[in-house]
């Protein structure tokens, strides 16, 4: 299943990037990978926008669930294979699920283009932006870099792939910026909703699992803005330990939830690639990241009142 095109120098790159990164280089490289995957930058997002500063985490937080969303979109059109699946000599380090089989397209996705390097772009790149401090447009240069190099050295993206998703990250924070500008802020909820519901095209013809999470994420965290406005509003900390335990507590209600929702189903539905096994995949991550988003900081007044009372 899926599609194969790559021009033949990538794979000889390829080839010679896992020559030159053996043994614990390899290890070391692959490490990079972490900066651009999804759950790293959902706790960075919660980060920003929990503890540090609601506008930039929404800001960011936008531009990394718009690019999780729309970067499987385009893989399931283009449905190109990981180069992997169709050059033995190169080798799978780091599989994308690491508990199915590497071959496993629903599990382990397309390849083009690269999720990673888009992620790490839309994420570091709207901090740069954001913050318009060069230490930061250092750091968003930087980590796509590792991010793109490290993907083609575990062999799941070809160079085509890395370049491609970059681009696509860049334009991504360009157009998030390009809203953030033009869009007041009573309008922001009816932008949202549109954005979701053509998104939702993917229901159609996605058959991989990150675009069903990608999409509860997004869904889950519109809401969850609207929810702030109308009901919570909740107020920043610049107290480094009150935002360590917002983010420690924020994260474990997100990752817990999403385990409980997962009880009700057994194993081998959850991993069928089935729409109704998708629909729970995209309902769990939605309420999950909802609750955690949305409705758990409602409890950071009683909490900071509480931490007023005993200090």
């Amino acid at each position: 299943m899926g599609n194969t095109f790559y021009f033949q120098f990538e794979v000889i790159f390829m080839e010679m990037l896992q020559r030159m990164f053996g043994g614990a280089a390899i290890s070391v490289i692959s490490f990079f990978s972490s900066f651009g995957e999804e759950m790293i930058l959902v706790l960075i997002m919660g980060f920003l926008y929990w503890g540090i500063d609601k506008k930039m985490g929404t800001f960011v937080g936008y531009s990394i669930l718009l690019g999780c969303v729309m970067n499987p979109l385009v893989k399931n059109i283009a449905m190109r294979r990981r180069p992997y699946f169709d050059n033995p000599q190169i080798k799978c380090l780091r599989p994308v699920d690491k508990e199915a089989n590497i071959y496993d397209i629903s599990a382990q996705g397309y390849s083009f283009p690269s999720g990673h390097s888009c992620n790490s772009v839309t994420c570091y790149s709207s901090i740069a932006v954001y913050q318009k401090k060069k230490i930061f447009f250092y750091i968003a240069t930087l980590v796509p870099l590792l991010v793109g190099l490290s993907r083609m050295a575990v062999g799941v993206h070809y160079p085509t792939d890395v370049l491609v998703g970059w681009l696509f990250g860049l334009l991504i924070v360009g157009f998030v910026t390009l809203l953030d500008k033009i869009v007041p802020e009573e309008k922001r909820g009816i932008v949202n909703l549109v954005i979701f519901l053509i998104a939702c095209v993917g229901f159609f013809f996605c058959k991989t699992d990150d675009y069903y999470s990608s999409m509860g994420l997004m869904g889950g965290f519109f809401l969850s803005l609207e929810f702030d406005k109308r009901f919570v509003d909740f107020k920043n900390t610049q107290k480094p330990l009150r935002v360590i335990v917002r983010v420690l507590c924020g994260a474990a209600i997100f990752f817990a939830m999403n385990k409980v929702l997962k009880l009700p189903f057994s194993s081998e539905f959850l991993e069928s690639p089935t729409f109704y096994a998708y629909f729970v995949r995209f309902f769990r991550y939605f309420l999950a990241l909802f609750v955690a988003v949305g409705v758990y900081p409602m409890a950071f007044a009683p909490m900071d009142k509480i931490w007023k009372d005993e200090h």
